[in-house]
């Protein structure tokens, strides 16, 4: 069973949310509060697995309180579900370890199943600002925010784990990573965590960033 955390100032949109959630087999609405320091409170009684969080939110922002919560609770994953596309919020959220980045107009059975993408490690960003997405990492290689990795520790990376990253930079989840390559999504996962620590990065937005702005992204790749 997921635990699922709803975040949102509105209390029509708490309560709609718990309701459509509620529906699900696999899915249980553990609570729903109505700013960042209320979601603070929450978690230190009962850790949830993912938080959808509201953007714009009195006393503490949804971009604060998704900086604070993966400092100090780094496994609960985050997604927001906003009105906004802001490029700033985009970039915030994301930066600070948000696993998904959806917009309010998404459908009940998108929501249930970027949660349940989101819970298994995926990456989920809606359609409408993917292209945003790209656009800011490639602008986040030209400034002093783009991702530094050691020359030598680039060099023990084999051939797989190139072209695992290349497909991390073009956005394709575990699941696709894996299909194109012929590789299980375990397999994947687990390429995934040892190319994390062989480069010091800290998580698969990082590793993006670094494959973009190094040309990384551009590795051919040779599946199945």
């Amino acid at each position: 069973m997921i635990k699922v955390l709803i975040a949102d100032d509105q209390e029509l949109i708490r309560q709609s949310l718990s309701i459509v959630l509620g529906i699900e087999t696999d899915i249980q609405v553990a609570g729903a509060v109505e700013n960042g320091l209320e979601v603070m409170r929450f978690i230190r009684k009962e850790k949830p697995d993912v938080i959808l969080m509201d953007i714009r939110m009195p006393k503490m922002d949804g971009v604060v309180c998704t900086q604070i919560v993966k400092e100090n609770y780094p496994e609960i994953k985050i997604i927001i579900l906003t009105t906004f596309d802001d490029d700033e919020y985009v970039f915030n959220a994301l930066k600070y370890g948000a696993s998904g980045y959806l917009l309010k107009g998404i459908s009940t059975k998108e929501l249930a199943g970027a949660i349940r993408k989101v819970y298994h490690g995926t990456a989920m960003i809606n359609e409408d600002i993917a292209s945003k997405v790209v656009k800011l990492f490639s602008q986040m290689a030209q400034t002093n925010l783009a991702v530094q990795v050691d020359e030598k520790l680039t060099e023990g990376l084999k051939l797989s784990e190139r072209q695992i990253i290349a497909l991390v930079g073009r956005g394709l989840s575990n699941k696709e990573i894996a299909g194109k390559l012929g590789l299980s999504e375990g397999t994947v996962r687990n390429s995934l965590s040892g190319i994390l620590s062989k480069l010091a990065l800290r998580d698969r937005t990082q590793l993006a960033i670094w494959a973009v702005q190094t040309g990384a992204v551009n590795q051919e790749i040779e599946g199945r």
